[in-house]
C-alpha cells in the first residue's frame, strides 16, 4: 500500500471528518483521480514529437498514457479529424497516491520561484486543475535526453461538494497554497 494511502485511512479521514463537521466518515471527501495532459500542438507536423511526449508521460505517471486526437476538422489551425494533438493519463487508486506523493515532495520544491498552488484554480465542485510550465521537474526524466521543455496539466477530481472541502483534502495532503492571494 501506497504511503500517503495508509496516511488517508489511518489519520486524515479523521482529523477532516471532525474539521468539516461530518457525522459519517463515509461522507469525508477522498481523491477519486488525477489526470495528466500534455498538449502537443507541433505533433500535427511531426508525429516523433508525439511519441516523445508519450514516452516521457508515461515515464512520469508510471501508467502507459494515450494519444489525444482531434474530434473534428478545423481549417484555421491545419487540423484534420483523428489527427494526434496530445497526450494524456488517467490515475488512479495505488498509482495515484504514489504520483501525489512525488508530486508534492519532489516535483515542487524543484520548480523555480515556487510560491505555492493558487486558490482560485478549484472549479467549485470540488477539483482542482493546475498547469506545470516544465515536465523535467519529475525526477524520472532525464534532462540530457530531453528534446524539448513540455508543460504539462494536471487536475485533481475528489469526491468534495464543495471547494472549501476540497481545499482541507489537499492541504491534508500538504499541498502548498498561497495563504493569500496577491494581486
Amino acid at each position: 500500500m501506497s504511503r500517503l494511502l495508509e496516511e488517508y485511512n489511518n489519520q486524515i479521514k479523521q482529523e477532516l471528518k471532525s474539521k468539516l463537521g461530518l457525522k459519517n466518515i463515509f461522507e469525508v471527501p477522498k481523491i477519486k483521480k488525477i489526470i495528466l495532459n500534455i498538449g502537443v500542438g507541433e505533433g500535427k507536423e511531426d508525429s516523433k514529437l508525439i511519441d516523445k511526449a508519450l514516452e516521457d508521460l508515461t515515464l512520469i505517471s508510471g501508467q502507459k498514457a494515450v494519444k489525444t486526437i482531434s474530434k473534428k476538422a478545423i481549417s484555421g489551425f491545419k487540423i484534420r479529424a483523428g489527427m494526434p494533438l496530445g497526450v494524456k493519463v488517467t490515475l488512479r487508486n495505488k498509482i495515484m497516491y504514489e504520483f501525489l506523493d512525488r508530486l508534492v515532495n519532489i516535483a515542487f520544491p524543484r520548480i523555480r520561484d515556487f510560491r505555492g498552488l493558487n486558490l482560485k484554480s478549484f472549479d467549485g465542485n470540488g477539483n482542482f486543475s493546475m498547469g506545470v510550465k516544465e515536465h523535467v521537474i519529475f525526477p524520472e526524466i532525464n534532462f540530457d535526453k530531453v528534446d524539448k521543455v513540455r508543460g504539462m496539466d494536471i487536475t485533481i477530481c475528489t469526491s468534495a461538494k464543495n471547494n472549501k472541502e476540497a481545499l482541507e483534502l489537499l492541504k491534508s495532503f500538504n499541498m502548498p497554497f498561497i495563504d493569500k492571494q496577491v494581486n
